[in-house]
C-alpha cells in the first residue's frame, strides 16, 4: 500500500486535533508516516501538569481519546486498522500506532462518530431533566470496543458514594493553592480557545458541582443531599480499568472517546470528570464504597442539553 496522500494527511490531523484534552494542553503530537499508512500518537511530557496530574494519567488518558479519532478517521477514509498502545519502546514517546492493513466501507458507527468530533464539546451547565433511556444507554455504551475497560453506570444506590468523592475533592482541590496557580495559567482569555491553549474563561463563571470538571477557588460545593439529588438526575458512567500502568491509561481514554461521541450523535452533551480521582484518599475511597475490582479513571456525565455551555 502506498502512504498517506496530503488530503487524507489533512482528515487524520483534524481529527486529532478535535480529540479532548486535559485542560485542553493537547498533549501529543500526531506523526504520519511516509511510505507507509501508519498514525502514530506521540506524548509531549513539556505539556505536564505537574500539579493537577502528577503521574500523567490524564496526560495519556488525552492521548487515548486522540488515538481513539485517528483510528476512525483512518477506517472512515476506507482502511482496515490495527491499534497499538506502545508499540516500540526504543521510541521515547510513542503512546500508539494506527495502521491501515488493508481496503474496507466503514461502518456506520465510524462514520456517525466521525460526524460527532466537530460538535463534540464539554458540556459545563445542566442537563434537561428529561432521564436517558435505558436502551440508549445500553446503545451508547455499546461503542466502546476497546479491551480491558469496563463501563459501570452510576445507579441511584452509587450516588451518594460519588458525591461524596465529588464534594471531599473538590474541598481539596479549591483550598490548593499551588493547583489554582496552574489552573489559572491553562485558563485562555478567548471563550473558545484553540486546541493546546488551554480552558475557556468562560468556566470562571460557572460555580457549582458536578457541572464543572474545574474546581477554582471561587466554586461553590453544594451539601450531599444536592450533589446525590443532582447525580442522580443524570446519566454517570463510570470509567475503570483492571489495573493502573500507562496502558490502562491510554485504553481508558479510547473507551470514553469512543462512548462520548456516540453519545454526541444521538443528541446527548456530556462532559468527563478526572480530577477527583486525583486526589488519593478520594480515589481509593470510591474502590471501597462501589466494592470496585478496578481502578476508576473517568467518570462520564451524560445528559439532553439546556443551553450551549461548552469549551473543548
Amino acid at each position: 500500500m502506498t502512504g498517506w496522500t496530503m488530503a487524507e494527511k489533512n482528515m487524520l490531523a483534524v481529527a486529532a486535533a478535535a480529540a479532548p484534552s486535559v485542560h485542553n494542553t493537547r498533549p501529543w503530537t500526531l506523526e504520519l508516516g511516509g511510505e507507509r499508512r501508519v498514525a502514530e500518537i506521540y506524548e509531549l511530557l513539556d505539556r505536564a501538569l505537574p500539579r493537577h496530574d502528577p503521574l500523567g494519567r490524564d496526560r495519556l488518558i488525552s492521548c487515548g481519546a486522540a488515538l481513539e479519532h485517528v483510528r476512525v478517521a483512518a477506517n472512515v477514509l476506507g482502511n482496515m486498522t490495527t491499534t497499538e498502545l506502545f508499540p516500540d519502546v526504543t521510541q521515547s514517546g510513542l503512546a500508539g500506532r494506527v495502521t491501515a492493513t488493508g481496503k474496507a466501507e466503514p461502518s456506520d458507527a465510524d462514520l456517525a462518530a466521525h460526524g460527532a468530533m466537530s460538535r463534540r464539546r464539554s458540556h459545563r451547565g445542566p442537563f434537561r431533566r428529561t432521564r436517558v433511556s435505558t436502551g440508549l444507554t445500553a446503545r451508547i455504551l455499546a461503542a466502546n470496543r476497546t479491551d480491558g475497560v469496563e463501563l459501570r453506570v452510576v445507579g441511584d444506590a452509587d450516588a451518594e458514594a460519588v458525591a461524596n468523592v465529588l464534594g471531599h475533592s473538590a474541598l481539596v482541590l479549591r483550598n490548593d493553592g499551588a493547583y489554582q496557580r496552574e489552573l489559572n495559567a491553562w485558563t485562555s482569555s478567548v471563550r473558545d480557545p484553540l486546541p493546546g491553549d488551554g480552558v475557556s474563561a468562560a468556566t470562571r463563571r460557572t460555580a457549582t458541582l458536578p457541572w464543572v470538571g474545574l474546581v477554582r477557588a471561587t466554586t461553590a460545593v453544594p451539601d450531599l443531599p444536592t450533589l446525590v439529588e443532582r447525580l442522580r438526575a443524570e446519566l454517570l458512567v463510570l470509567v475503570q480499568t483492571p489495573d493502573d500502568g500507562p496502558a490502562d491509561h491510554m485504553r481508558a481514554g479510547m473507551a470514553v472517546e469512543a462512548v462520548w461521541l456516540a453519545a454526541v450523535g444521538a443528541g446527548l452533551a456530556g462532559a468527563v470528570l478526572t480530577q477527583p480521582f486525583q486526589v488519593r484518599e478520594s480515589r481509593a475511597g470510591l474502590i471501597e464504597a462501589l466494592n470496585l475490582n478496578g481502578f476508576p479513571q473517568i467518570l462520564l456525565r451524560l445528559g439532553f442539553p439546556r443551553h450551549h455551555s461548552e469549551e473543548r
